[in-house]
């Protein structure tokens, strides 16, 4: 009986309604915590993962080898390398492209490399219009590793600091 009152008075005073509207304007007045976008920015890690790059070596010679362990180990298949071997006896890459549709940035290509070539950089603000352009070549990504080469060997030498 008194169990079916409660439940009476309950469904009578809308209690759960005023317990609902009690958590809204709990948090209604509380300080806000939204980023104004475009002008603010939130704190990055070094070691985020965001659009993929080919490094070179300071005297301008990429660092790929081709390898193609980058290929092998990539879990979504999203990386096609095509090599062919120089005048001076080393191989190199004639085609290196990367499908970012495919791709799930996972960082797999980067700790596979030996040495240092593809490396995933802080770039996350990317897009696409036209068909195809999902897919970065091998000259889009040495454009990448070019302008951001101050960036990303910080970012490794912070890296090997927790390794």
């Amino acid at each position: 009986m008194v169990k079916a009152l409660k439940r009476y008075l309950n469904t009578f005073l809308l209690y759960e309604l005023v317990k609902g509207l009690m958590v809204t304007g709990r948090h209604l007045f509380a300080r806000k915590i939204t980023i104004q976008y475009p002008e603010e920015r939130t704190p990055m890690s070094p070691r985020f993962r965001g659009l993929h790059a080919l490094r070179r070596y300071p005297n301008g010679e990429e660092r790929c080898i081709a390898c193609k362990l980058c290929e092998a180990v990539c879990p979504a298949g999203a990386i096609t390398i095509e090599s062919a071997q120089r005048a001076d006896g080393t191989r190199r890459t004639t085609r290196y492209d990367i499908d970012l549709f495919k791709c799930i940035y996972c960082g797999f290509c980067e700790e596979s490399c030996p040495v240092d070539s593809i490396v995933e950089t802080r770039i996350f603000e990317f897009h696409f219009e036209n068909r195809g352009e999902h897919i970065i070549t091998k000259e889009q990504l040495l454009a990448v590793g070019d302008k951001y080469e101050k960036q990303l060997a910080a970012d490794r030498a912070a890296d090997a600091k927790y390794r």
